[in-house]
């Protein structure tokens, strides 16, 4: 789409209690587009709102962009509107660890955040669909959904808290019993950790799916059988290929898991409670992403 002959209109959805974020980003954003040649509408999210309402507002808006202002889930609740759309979605990232924007490389720093919803072009990518949850990022079961739920039920943000939630979690949660087939084969094992990835790499840069395609149309599974940090950071570094005792690899456009008891469930950073099944498929061509030029 060309904005050469009319001014771009833009809409921001602004999700106030994201991150450490003390500063007011309203006023910032209209500042920032007092000279420029578009024009800027902002609704700031209120408590529990509602998907109906959100959608109600980009309607009634007809924006030529939409910008998700907060973390992943902020994200994902744009996404979840204007999901098999062509409108773009921008990202400001100002959540506590804004993995989608560290995957597409989207600058941290506010005016230059701006600078690419204005100016940056729309890049297609596929989602999935994780227990009727749409997922744009990452969605897992065991450890990493533990240390989720941990994070949050912490006062405080940032990387000391989460450094806490993990030492927590690495302390007191158990393996998984897991089961699913992927082509010919049935998988029966412990697990620490399923990871559904649509992504390469979490919020704190941990690269857990180093040959993930955003825009391809299947997902990786990553199944985690022991505590294998050191073992992700070591192929995160060297490159070498992983122990298959530790760690293994699938793709797939869809598949079913299921547990002996109920295990730890998170999507895109937010945690949604205990299950003892994950039901997953891909959704080709989901949404379009504003994103830097290679």
């Amino acid at each position: 789409m060309t904005y050469k002959n009319k001014k771009q209109r833009l809409l921001f959805i602004v999700n106030r209690g994201s991150g450490n974020n003390q500063e007011s980003l309203t006023l910032a954003i209209t500042a920032y587009f007092k000279d420029k040649d578009a024009i800027a509408e902002i609704f700031e999210l209120p408590k529990n709102c509602s998907l109906d309402r959100i959608k109600n507002t980009i309607t009634k808006a007809n924006a030529d962009k939409v910008v998700a202002v907060g973390g992943d889930g902020t994200l994902k609740l744009v996404a979840e509107c204007l999901l098999n759309t062509t409108i773009p979605i921008g990202i400001i990232p100002v959540g506590s660890a804004n993995g989608m924007a560290k995957e597409l490389g989207i600058p941290m720093q506010l005016d230059k955040a701006l600078e690419l919803v204005l100016h940056g072009k729309a890049r297609q990518i596929h989602g999935t669909l994780v227990n009727n949850e749409l997922c744009i990022h990452l969605s897992d079961i065991g450890f990493n959904a533990y240390l989720v739920k941990r994070f949050d039920e912490l006062p405080q943000r940032g990387m000391l808290t989460y450094a806490k939630a993990a030492w927590h979690a690495f302390w007191n949660h158990r393996k998984m019993h897991i089961s699913f087939k992927i082509d010919d084969r049935t998988i029966k094992t412990k697990a620490a950790m399923v990871v559904i990835a649509n992504a390469t790499k979490y919020g704190t840069g941990l690269q857990i799916n180093p040959e993930g395609k955003l825009d391809d149309e299947v997902f990786e599974v990553i199944l985690i059988k022991e505590y294998a940090v050191m073992e992700i950071i070591k192929i995160w570094l060297s490159k070498l290929p992983w122990n298959p005792e530790k760690i293994e690899r699938f793709q797939t456009s869809a598949i079913k898991i299921t547990t002996r008891y109920k295990v730890h469930f998170q999507v895109d950073g937010e945690y949604l409670g205990k299950v003892n099944t994950i039901e997953a498929s891909v959704i080709p061509r989901a949404i379009h992403l504003i994103i830097p030029e290679p």
